[in-house]
């Protein structure tokens, strides 16, 4: 497996690249808009072709860069069902499962930031979103937030075996991981 944690400076959002060693296929997490060069050199330089363009959700404070990579790339797009994102190429829901190689993320829905909000499970690693950070939780205080439904979110996190890493989508003290 390849794995990047990649951080945007200003907006403070960690994106994900994730990919099979030996087919090549990779999947991108949470892109931000003016790191989509970035994101694009990397997957050259490392060889991928990128299968997917991955958001945990859609919100203000997280504008995406999937779109540019998207037509860059020919990747398809994905967020939460519940976002209702028409542009989307894919609606992700509960249990759905995204192939890329030899891998299939599973994908978690954890509303309560947003109501679209996801998570991707993979082996012993999610990727939270803004759902759950390294010592925090995301925010229910703008649109569609609901601290009853981050809540059943969080316990639904919390259920995933003990050894799992959780990587979020923001943090503001430095930190990038947590189990």
């Amino acid at each position: 497996m390849i794995f990047r944690q990649l951080f945007d400076h200003d907006t403070w959002t960690y994106t994900y690249l994730l990919a099979d060693a030996e087919t090549r296929e990779a999947v991108l997490i949470d892109t931000v808009r003016e790191q989509a060069p970035r994101d694009l050199q990397l997957l050259e330089e490392l060889g991928l072709k990128l299968k997917y363009v991955l958001d945990t959700h859609v919100h203000a404070d997280h504008v995406t860069g999937a779109e540019e990579i998207r037509r860059a790339t020919g990747a398809m797009t994905g967020v939460g069902a519940a976002a209702e994102v028409a542009c989307a190429d894919l609606a992700l829901k509960e249990g759905d499962e995204v192939p890329f190689g030899r891998f299939r993320l599973k994908v978690l829905a954890t509303p309560g930031h947003t109501n679209g909000c996801l998570s991707y499970f993979l082996g012993d690693r999610v990727f939270t979103g803004d759902a759950l950070f390294v010592r925090g939780t995301g925010r229910t205080d703008f649109q569609q937030g609901s601290p009853e439904r981050l809540y059943d979110s969080i316990q639904k996190l919390f259920a995933l075996p003990p050894e799992t890493r959780v990587y979020p989508g923001h943090d503001y003290r430095g930190m990038t991981v947590s189990t």
